[in-house]
């Protein structure tokens, strides 16, 4: 028996790569083509239907596996609003040096970005209320880093795993699990025990729906931790939910009139964009999984645009496809403004524009620092703030 997953050294040696670029190097190297210097590059000619915007992330991985190989790099920052056909990487070198590379770097920009655009648009919906991502049980455990991270630089206001702390910096948020009541056998008993066990700077956010009516429990929940208890959890099950704007309506009274107006209130369950839209108003957080977890795929694809011929670039790709590596110039504060040319050329010199794909590899050396997870969150967050609504 093992664990059904590539290592490090795999990934980078390009070991996770489809046959056929296997094949294809093996073939053009028969052909006795050694140099064959082109642009490459990474575009998605189709967002999910319905979405006007995607964001780019997954860019450090990408750093990481083609640092030390001879190629020159540009592209958006990680964390970037894009729309269709924008560029968002553009990979210069020796084909043969860096063709078997394409399933690996491929793989990590679509899986994070549409992590990363769910997280957005999520966070972009539920307006100035908390999103906390608890998506990872829905997941391979040895992806759970990269999830937490793509959710987390998404927008989310915090991620579960017990690592994150030592991965991306940020501080591990969570509740309890029904486990907890059941192990214990008695609510009360439990949450107490949760109180004297867990250290000051962990909240005190019960969850209120295991034995009895929500109604019932949080209300027990507040006469045992009063001012302690910062918030309830509401997890009920779909089987029991009926109107669920209607039973975070009656606790947020029951508990307002008990004098615990104080006591925020968190939905979990399935949330998705149509439940944050129907209960932003009445509640204070949404604690999210699944459909951050899988999210409709942003679809990137990777495709020569461009070849070194007699000491020049010459526009050359498939049908489809625009001919020709392109920059992405955002004039104004959104997408909505863009303007895309080729690599070298300018936008009208009336517009305040400023150039979004920049290099950060050169010859296979990084040569631009790389933002932590908090600040390409921040930059995500900065960005959604003028979009218009979703």
């Amino acid at each position: 028996m093992r664990f059904y997953i590539a290592n490090e050294r795999d990934i980078l040696d390009g070991k996770m790569t489809d046959i056929y670029f296997d094949r294809t190097i093996r073939t053009l190297e028969h052909l006795g083509i050694k140099d064959l210097k082109v642009r490459m590059e990474v575009h998605s000619y189709g967002l999910p239907e319905g979405y006007s915007w995607a964001i780019f992330s997954g860019l450090e991985e990408v750093l990481k596996l083609l640092e030390g190989k001879e190629v020159t790099v540009y592209a958006m920052p990680e964390g970037t609003v894009f729309k269709e056909v924008e560029p968002v990487m553009i990979i210069e070198g020796n084909y043969l040096d860096f063709g078997v590379f394409e399933t690996a770097f491929l793989g990590i920009l679509r899986h994070y970005s549409s992590i990363s655009t769910k997280a957005a648009r999520i966070k972009k919906l539920a307006l100035d209320k908390t999103v906390l991502f608890f998506g990872l049980r829905a997941l391979h455990p040895a992806i759970a880093p990269m999830v937490d991270r793509a959710a987390y630089i998404g927008g989310c206001d915090g991620v579960s795993g017990a690592f994150n702390q030592e991965t991306i910096g940020a501080e591990p948020t969570g509740t309890m699990p029904h486990a907890l009541m059941l192990s214990v056998g008695d609510n009360v008993k439990a949450w107490k025990a949760f109180d004297e066990a867990m250290p000051s700077n962990v909240p005190r956010i019960i969850l209120a729906d295991t034995f009895e009516d929500e109604r019932t429990e949080v209300l027990k929940a507040a006469e045992l931790l009063k001012d302690k208890l910062y918030g309830v959890r509401l997890d009920t099950p779909s089987s029991r939910r009926g109107n669920f704007r209607k039973i975070v309506q009656e606790i947020r009274w029951t508990l307002n009139i008990h004098g615990y107006g104080h006591i925020k209130i968190f939905v979990s369950g399935g949330i998705d964009e149509d439940d944050v839209v129907k209960l932003r108003d009445v509640v204070d957080g949404f604690g999210v999984g699944t459909s951050i977890s899988f999210p409709q795929s942003v679809d990137f694809s990777a495709d020569i645009v461009e070849k070194y011929v007699n000491g020049q670039w010459i526009p050359f790709t498939k049908r489809g496809k625009w001919p020709g590596a392109k920059q992405v110039y955002r004039c104004g504060d959104s997408p909505d403004g863009d303007i895309i040319t080729l690599l070298d050329d300018y936008p009208p010199a009336n517009l305040n524009c400023k150039p979004l794909l920049v290099k950060y590899i050169e010859n296979g050396k990084i040569i631009r620092d790389i933002p932590t997870a908090k600040e390409i969150r921040e930059y995500v967050i900065s960005q959604l703030k003028k979009l218009p609504n979703l």
